[in-house]
């Protein structure tokens, strides 16, 4: 049985402007993520990977080409339904982790969550809410540094945490870019291995974004990105794991 689309773009063009010089950085991208599996967008340093992942994440617009949801058109949506877009339906975990330093560990898992609700809603959940996010600590093995600030914990305990932020909303899909690309080989390892037991257990969709060929490979689909263009696509055995066991 096919599995569903849950993310594509179409005919996607994006260019910048430096003074009065033009660089096109996505020159007429078709991708589609399906539904359940991890797809790798792999590509050195410029080749327009995370430019399409923030595409496809609608913190930036497309100049020509459409992006779907589900079937729906997002990119040109409103700003209301954008901002419910990536609050609600995706989660998004960066290099870098951003997370907020004068805030706890549980304290970052719960602030996108007390920002999308009112006052109100979020009072009257609160209980429930915070429960969650010590769920989703739980989840990623970071339960007994709730207290910790960022500069109290380890690379790798940062992306744990953003990792179970992006996981707060109960995603359909999870856009990663470079997750592994601020840490050490085995810091690094045991990210890929929270993702893909995330993608086991949960049928979680990921679109991950690295340079890394060795992590590609482990994907279920692997698209190779070439000065703006998908310049190939390979399938893996849906049954390989992003790491070795």
């Amino acid at each position: 049985m096919t599995q569903p689309t849950v993310l594509s773009a179409r005919g996607i063009y994006k260019s910048y402007h430096k003074d009065k010089i033009e660089v096109p950085v996505l020159r007429g991208v078709d991708v589609d993520m399906t539904a359940g599996l991890v797809t790798a967008l792999v590509g050195r340093s410029g080749s327009g990977k995370s430019t399409l992942m923030h595409l496809l994440a609608t913190l930036d617009r497309p100049d020509a080409g459409e992006v779907h949801f589900c079937g729906e058109r997002i990119d040109n949506a409103t700003r209301s339904r954008r901002d419910a877009y990536r609050n609600h339906d995706i989660g998004i975990i960066f290099q870098f982790y951003h997370l907020l330093p004068e805030l706890s560990a549980l304290e970052n898992v719960l602030a996108p969550t007390m920002i999308s609700r009112s006052v109100w809603n979020y009072f009257t959940h609160r209980k429930e809410v915070r429960l969650r996010a010590e769920a989703m600590l739980d989840r990623v093995g970071l339960l007994h540094r709730a207290k910790h600030k960022p500069c109290e914990m380890s690379g790798g305990e940062m992306q744990r945490t953003a990792i179970a932020r992006a996981l707060m909303t109960d995603p359909k899909l999870l856009l990663a870019d470079e997750p592994t690309g601020n840490l050490d080989t085995e810091t690094g390892q045991e990210i890929l291995k929270l993702l893909a037991q995330l993608n086991q257990d949960d049928n979680l969709t990921i679109v991950m974004i690295t340079h890394d060929d060795s992590i590609a490979a482990g994907a279920d689909i692997c698209h190779r990105m070439q000065d703006g263009m998908l310049e190939s696509a390979a399938n893996f055995n849906f049954e390989r794991p992003l790491v070795a066991a």
